[in-house]
């Protein structure tokens, strides 16, 4: 069954192009049609690409695995931050660093700073700095968590990434290529889908298109970590289980053990009994 059905996107706008003379002849395969000067998205494929892109979030939130979500338009920043943290999933929704995936160890070393001035707060040394020091802390403190907020609890690159805006986000798509990480994008008809593994053709531009399709695919996510978690428990109960029914053989071979040795407990009773035999060897002696 279809996560999403035409009628939807419809009401949501996504089927609005970009204006013809600024399209991408890479993207003609996912246009229906021209009107008013505007291309019109074949909404058919938009459907069979979500469901497509809905399960592969699935399975890496169900394996454990990070997908970043990258949008940083106005359109878009707010609701992807609210439902990427909705299935806790990290974000870039201000700017995107440069080097965030290729030179990531430094990205690491900036969040770490970010976390000592957080525990400087709660230890009580951040009081004890003079006023003018404590501003300049609190200064890059903010800039760090408007920047880096949303990714302080990602330790290793992402699974994945999903982009909203192809265009906007080149850098977040190229430094993904160059490590060989998968791209689940919206993809615009203005827009070049090379490069993406997973496209969705859809209006980028428009707040409820963006919202539907998030809504879509972060539902899907949370159905891979249901699932992962369901498994999780499913193991944690067999795993009691199975010590119980190891504990029971050891307990019933104890009596057999001990029955074994009455034999050979008895076998030395009947040597006394050999012994009057080799009484008569001594009368010679009594002739002498």
């Amino acid at each position: 069954m279809s996560r999403t059905n035409f009628q939807e996107l419809l009401d949501a706008g996504a089927h609005f192009g970009h204006l013809a003379r600024k399209w991408n002849p890479k993207m003609a395969p996912y246009i229906f049609d021209q009107k008013n000067g505007i291309h019109i998205i074949d909404l058919h494929k938009t459907v069979v690409k979500i469901d497509e892109a809905a399960e592969v979030m699935k399975e890496l939130a169900r394996s454990g695995r990070k997908i970043l979500f990258v949008a940083t338009k106005k359109q878009a920043k707010e609701v992807v931050a609210e439902k990427a943290l909705s299935v806790n999933m990290p974000s870039v929704t201000e700017r995107w660093p440069g080097g965030m995936l290729t030179n990531f160890p430094t990205i690491r070393k900036a969040v770490k700073k970010m976390n000592t001035i957080d525990k400087m707060k709660e230890d009580g040394t951040f009081e004890k700095l003079a006023k003018r020091e404590r501003l300049q802390v609190e200064r890059q403190r903010a800039k760090l968590e408007k920047n880096l907020g949303s990714i302080r609890d990602m330790s290793r690159l992402p699974s994945a990434l999903f982009v909203v805006d192809v265009q906007k986000e080149a850098n977040a798509v190229k430094e993904a290529a160059r490590l060989n990480i998968p791209v689940i994008a919206m993809v615009d008809t203005c827009c070049d889908p090379t490069p993406i593994d997973y496209v969705i053709p859809a209006n980028d531009d428009a707040t409820k298109s963006i919202e539907l399709i998030m809504d879509i695919l972060c539902k899907a996510i949370q159905e891979g970590l249901d699932e992962r978690k369901l498994e999780k428990e499913k193991n944690d109960a067999e795993e009691p289980q199975e010590e119980t029914v190891a504990e029971k053989p050891v307990k019933k071979l104890r009596p057999r053990k001990a029955a074994k040795v009455e034999p050979v407990e008895e076998a030395p009773v009947e040597a006394p009994a050999e012994a009057p035999v080799e009484a008569p060897a001594e009368t010679p002696k009594t002739e002498e």
